[in-house]
């Protein structure tokens, strides 16, 4: 099985600034591909800047409210409790708009704070990217086995979080370079961003030095020198 690495910086569409670091850290840096955002306040302006690049759905159900109807008010400690049929056309409605607003389809979908995790949010989301011909990020063997039981294509690892402190500084990136497996889609997960101008968040000066990282000459350079290749999900 040959490697195909993705470098995915989510919440594309989250906030004015976070989406102005994320185009920074594509068209500069070494991060690849992002996910979308589009039932927030500020998706058109994030949509205004998406020209050329790879783009998939960031499926938010843990804040603001719902496309699908009835309209639902998005509470992310209540999503255990959404039925997996509400998901699947919610997950339907944000990738139509998602191709409204940017002009092409997702190229795949992942879920804000892996919301994913919960059965029904998991069953609802796999009907409607199966029905997309969509792959679905997963965080953990039995997340990407239950994927493709449903006839959903995944990434076979994955790498990268989000907490207290900033999760790709340049020393983590250096060595995940220097150990990533060596065969299968390979995606890492990152942040980075300018602080955010417009909403609260407690990823805020993380995405900097996130952004700083991944647009680091010398992690450019790194990058070059291994002949390693970032490129997007499909």
């Amino acid at each position: 099985m040959s490697r195909r690495l993705v470098l995915n910086a989510d919440d594309f569409g989250y906030d004015p600034a976070v989406s102005r670091g994320i185009v920074k850290a594509m068209r500069e840096g070494v991060v690849s591909s992002t996910t979308m955002m589009v039932n927030t306040p500020h998706s058109e302006d994030a949509a205004a800047l998406s020209e050329g690049l790879s783009i998939g759905l960031h499926l938010n159900l843990a804040r603001w409210s719902s496309l699908a109807t009835p309209a639902h008010e998005f509470i992310e400690a209540d999503a255990r409790s959404l039925e997996a049929d509400f998901v699947q056309a919610e997950a339907l409605a944000q990738l139509d708009r998602l191709e409204a607003l940017v002009g092409r389809p997702a190229t795949h979908v992942d879920v804000h704070k892996h919301l994913h995790r919960h059965p029904s949010v998991l069953e609802g989301l796999a009907r409607a990217a199966k029905a997309r011909g969509l792959p679905v990020r997963s965080v953990d063997a039995g997340m990407r086995a239950a994927l493709r039981e449903r006839g959903v294509s995944t990434n076979d690892s994955f790498l990268g979080d989000a907490g207290a402190h900033a999760y790709w500084t340049k020393e983590r990136f250096f060595e995940a370079l220097r150990l990533l497996p060596e065969d299968g889609l390979v995606e890492l997960m990152c942040h980075p961003g300018y602080r955010p101008s417009h909403v609260g968040s407690g990823y805020g000066a993380q995405r900097e030095v996130e952004l700083e990282t991944f647009c680091a000459p010398e992690v450019k350079r790194d990058v070059e020198l291994r002949h390693l290749r970032f490129g997007p999900w499909s």
